[in-house]
């Protein structure tokens, strides 16, 4: 961007900010929902004066370091995240899923001013600590984040520019913090975000082994805060635990705001829900309110989006796929995604995750896999034939079962 461009955005944003400090209105139309909710909860909870973020037990930060598979992944990627950072003049930052900074390295500059504010291992900053940043916004919303100088809450920071992304166990799909990358204003530059996701990608790749155990569907995920979805075969919501009674529709409109974390707008998700029914705009609206009801007002409008925490069975196998775990993803499908959803854009989303199973495990067919997978899908026995093919004559506890199965399959 042109330094006056910049200069104008950073302008539009003190005043947007100043207008919600000293006046508490005006600010709606300024600045994105979910930086005007941040703004909110950062009011109730600490003054704007805030000089620096509160800094957790260090030797409590040091033992949850040591004891986190984030720094196993960290460590192996630790040159590629220093290069970044020297090359950038950026202050990376690692934190576990409170948003405290467990690991920073930053360049000359960039060091210095991170220090003035506790931006470092141990450093809260989660908004109710510190006020509006990316670190939380990209914790809280699990999805990557960018703040940019006054839409922090605290003054301490209107000059810098943060991009966050979250970072999650890739096979349990188990959010263990964010990937924070953050100057000054003036270098604000449009591959930021990008460079903020393929950092946590990085860091995902580099998981120790043991730490890749799936607990999707598991008793655990009855406590996991804010949303969690299952949607292939059982369909069930719930929030911070609870379950939330759904009827249908308001289901496949949860899941579609669900699969779309950047917003939809109100024609868009007409468009995935109901295709060309003849249904109207204020049908939907109707189903959009009961859900906000629902999910204590956290679903932003113009556009419509989830404002917590959200994790999904599908997005979960479709992790496990991306990372070649074909066994634990087939262990992770529970059947067809919202079978019968007359939803196009759902329709679409079932028939992709089923053709992706099925095609890793043409690729890989791991006996145990196949096995569980005809359980769903007795009939497909082209799978079948694959895997016993692949077996040839090695004796294997699968064999008389797929065997059994094609027998009846083509009888």
């Amino acid at each position: 961007m042109a330094r006056s461009e910049l200069h104008s955005r950073r302008v539009e944003a003190v005043r947007a900010w100043t207008s919600f400090v000293e006046r508490g209105d005006g600010a709606e139309r300024l600045v994105r929902p979910e930086i005007l909710s941040s703004w909110a909860r950062s009011e109730a909870a600490i003054s704007p004066d805030v000089t620096q973020a509160p800094l957790a037990d260090e030797g409590e930060t040091a033992e949850i370091w040591r004891g986190s598979p984030l720094q196993t992944a960290v460590q192996r990627v630790e040159a590629e995240l220093r290069r970044t950072a020297e090359d950038g003049d950026l202050v990376v930052a690692v934190t576990d899923a409170d948003t405290r900074i467990l690991w920073t390295y930053g360049g000359r500059v960039m060091r210095r001013k991170a220090e003035t504010v506790n931006f470092v291992p141990g450093g809260r900053w989660d908004d109710q600590s510190v006020g509006t940043n990316a670190l939380d916004l990209a914790n809280r919303l699990a999805t990557p984040a960018m703040v940019f100088s006054a839409e922090h809450y605290a003054p301490i920071v209107h000059n810098w520019v943060c991009w966050a992304a979250p970072v999650h166990d890739p096979v349990s799909g188990r959010k263990l913090g964010v990937i924070d990358l953050s100057t000054t204003w003036d270098r604000t530059h449009p591959i930021g975000l990008a460079t903020a996701r393929v950092m946590a990608a990085l860091i995902e790749t580099a998981m120790p082994r043991s730490s890749h155990h799936p607990t999707f569907g598991g008793s655990d995920d009855h406590d996991e805060p804010g949303l969690v979805m299952t949607l292939l075969g059982t369909v069930e919501t719930r929030l911070d635990g609870q379950r939330l009674l759904l009827n249908r529709r308001q289901t496949e409109v949860l899941a579609l705001l669900a699969m779309h974390p950047e917003g939809l707008s109100l024609e868009h998700l007409h468009a995935l829900v109901y295709g060309d029914q003849a249904v109207t705009l204020s049908t939907l609206k109707a189903e959009v309110s009961h859900l906000r009801a629902a999910l204590g007002g956290q679903l932003s409008s113009r556009p419509y989006r989830l404002m917590m925490p959200v994790h999904t069975d599908v997005d979960h196998v479709l992790s496990l796929l991306r990372g070649g775990h074909v066994g634990a993803a087939v262990e992770a499908y529970g059947g067809d995604l919202l079978p019968g959803t007359n939803s196009p854009a759902l329709g679409e989303l079932a028939d992709y995750v089923a053709v992706a199973l099925r095609e890793a495990l043409l690729a890989d067919p791991q006996p145990d896999a196949v096995v569980r997978y005809i359980e769903l899908a007795p009939y497909d026995t082209e799978v079948i034939e694959v895997c016993l093919a692949a077996l040839g004559n090695r004796p294997h506890p699968a064999v008389p079962l797929l065997k059994g199965r094609l027998a009846v399959a083509r009888a």
